[in-house]
């Protein structure tokens, strides 16, 4: 990937220390190493940070034959089926935090709306479009470093009506957690809790100041303590290195994170990061690839900047991923729903686990 911060280093892989040119850890040179990895993934030996860098590192010629070693895994674990996703951006703005990438946060200036949690009414009626939209899970996420009592208190009126009435699955996104709260969620019948790494731990300080990457690991901790599934990816085209985009692969495999929502930054006016935008459709195509081999049986989503960054290569995308979200993102647009569904059926997969929706 093109980061303007990257060196020679993280443009070139070099063969670690230990390893000859018989090792999988060598450069690759489209050999078929990328489909004998797979199959090492699916005997249950994981790959490990070198061969995740090569595959980052690949070049264009080789893109296609990582994608078709990588689908590999996708079939064995998720076969032809897809699972959508749809948010609800339930509170807008009003964000004490720092986070550069973000247009809710207290440093952008991006003309969004900003409201404070929304009524039961809207929650519910954002429930029914998701159920409509054949999703089945329904993504509540507020602003904030953290929910306040009120927050809460709303998640835990109007989840259980939603599941009864839709049957929709709930991952709540509400900022950090504590132990008492991650266990209110689970009591009120919430399946998942989403919270991004979104980045390394030795680059988070380089898009966030106002709390830690610890502070994140303590929020998953604390939802995994209270039995909950875990939803935690990152975003990728923030000026980082190849070598943490590997890192943050191998912070969620260390977790088990069941579900991995991969984004990719959409520089929005007013936000910090703003002019921040050097990716290609094959960077993320091969960012993809790296999480499927790391995280083989996670699920895994093509979250926001699908569109704009993969662009007509959106389909190579689910080669590797099983999930997106349907619809529009929290302050961005998405493509209509039906292209989606058309883009699906063209792959000849199948969307799956859908909601109920009412007579």
């Amino acid at each position: 990937m093109l980061s303007p911060h990257a060196t020679d280093s993280t443009q070139t892989f070099v063969r670690p220390e230990g390893c000859t040119e018989h090792d999988s850890c060598t450069t690759v040179t489209g050999d078929g190493r990328w489909m004998q990895w797979a199959a090492e993934v699916l005997a249950g030996k994981g790959i490990d940070r070198s061969q995740a860098l090569a595959i980052l590192n690949a070049n264009d010629d080789q893109l296609m034959d990582i994608l078709s070693a990588a689908n590999r895994i996708r079939l064995h674990y998720f076969g032809k089926t897809v699972q959508l996703y749809f948010l609800m951006n339930a509170k807008s703005g009003l964000c004490p935090e720092d986070c550069h990438y973000c247009s809710q946060s207290k440093v952008s200036d991006a003309p969004i709306p900003k409201y404070t949690i929304l009524s039961r009414e809207k929650l519910l009626d954002g429930a029914r479009v998701a159920a409509e939209r054949q999703s089945k899970t329904y993504c509540i996420v507020i602003s904030g470093r953290a929910p306040n009592e009120r927050e809460i208190k709303a998640i835990e009126t109007i989840v259980p009506e939603i599941k009864q009435k839709y049957g929709l699955n709930i991952c709540a996104c509400l900022g950090l957690l504590n132990e008492s709260q991650a266990q209110r969620l689970a009591a009120a019948g919430v399946d998942k809790v989403n919270h991004n790494l979104n980045t390394s731990r030795e680059y988070y300080e380089k898009i966030c100041t106002t709390h830690t990457f610890d502070d994140r690991m303590e929020t998953l901790r604390n939802v995994r303590k209270a039995g909950l599934q875990l939803c935690s990816g990152g975003i990728i085209g923030m000026g980082e290195r190849r070598e943490d985009i590997v890192e943050m692969a191998f912070s969620l495999r260390e977790l088990s994170v069941e579900s991995i929502p991969l984004n990719f930054l959409h520089a929005i006016d007013g936000t910090p990061m703003e002019q921040q935008e050097y990716l290609s459709p094959r960077d993320c195509l091969r960012a993809l690839a790296m999480f499927r081999f790391v995280n083989p049986s996670s699920e895994l989503r093509i979250a926001g900047g699908r569109e704009r960054h993969l662009r007509s290569l959106q389909p190579l995308g689910l080669l590797v991923a099983n999930s997106i979200f349907v619809g529009d993102y929290l302050t961005t647009q998405g493509q209509p729903p039906q292209e989606d569904y058309h883009m699906i059926q063209d792959l000849g997969y199948e969307i799956t686990g859908q909601a109920m929706v009412p007579e």
